[in-house]
């Protein structure tokens, strides 16, 4: 990446999304950077100030006010070189006792919003012949999870998205990268909604830093090889790869 680079990063105040910025400030020239807590955006951008130049957006893209805005933004700044598609959150539970409210809010966040933003900044990125939009999935959109079927749905969405996109724009100059964490230590399991899920029943072995889970995305987007699925850590590779084994198992196949 050189350094005249424009990147927009969402869900940028904390997890992965913080973990993009910071990463990607030592590379960029300008960011757009979109959560709903705006404070701790501005608190990042004075932090960063000497790196790279941060512009903040407080918006809930979970809501078409807040998506109009980050389009907004899009379309008035510099054609954009990176577009990091990372706001999410998740429930746990029982889908026939889940909220239905929260299960259609984190669908429109992670599928609708995702939708929005990068057909807005495809169109200047396929006229410069270059540009890349990383889609933050879930190892839980290649591997079914009970108590988390929404959540594992919606990043199957990305999972599917992405690939296509891929194959649509393959001429085009241009990278698409689906990435796909296993648990990462980030304040996603200390929202209301997953007040249910006890982080210590997971074994430590199975956990993953935000960093390491953005350093590996960032690595295979500039990667000659242009990998279109990043499943982080090794572990999470030979989960994804059992889970395949048995949906080849699953395959019914009409005599």
């Amino acid at each position: 990446m050189s350094k005249s680079f424009h990147a927009v990063v969402t869900g940028a105040s904390a997890g992965l999304g913080d973990a993009f910025v910071r990463q990607l400030a030592q590379r960029c020239d300008s960011m757009l950077v979109v959560a709903r807590r705006a404070d701790r955006l501005r608190d990042l951008a004075a932090e960063l100030a000497n790196q790279c130049s941060l512009e903040t957006i407080g918006a809930d893209l979970a809501t078409i006010e807040g998506q109009a805005r980050v389009v907004e933004a899009i379309r008035q700044g510099p054609a954009v070189d990176l577009l990091v598609n990372n706001a999410g959150y998740s429930t746990i539970g029982p889908y026939a006792d889940s909220d239905l409210d929260d299960e259609l809010g984190m669908l429109r966040l992670h599928n609708e919003a995702t939708m929005v933003l990068t057909r807005a900044a495809l169109p200047a990125m396929i006229e410069q012949g270059s540009g890349a939009v990383i889609n933050v999935a879930s190892v839980a959109g290649l591997v079914s999870t009970p108590n988390v079927a929404a959540y594992g749905a919606t990043k199957a969405f990305l999972v599917s998205f992405t690939r296509a996109l891929r194959q649509e724009l393959k001429e085009s100059g241009l990278r698409v990268q689906c990435l796909c964490p296993g648990y990462t230590r980030s304040e996603i399991h200390s929202r209301e909604t997953m007040a249910d899920f006890d982080v210590n029943i997971v074994p430590d072995k199975l956990w993953m830093e935000s960093d390491e889970v953005v350093a590996e995305s960032l690595a295979a987007i500039v990667d000659d090889a242009d990998q279109w699925l990043v499943v982080s850590g090794e572990h999470n590779r030979k989960i994804v790869a059992r889970e395949m084994d048995a949906l080849r198992a699953d395959l019914h196949y009409p005599s």
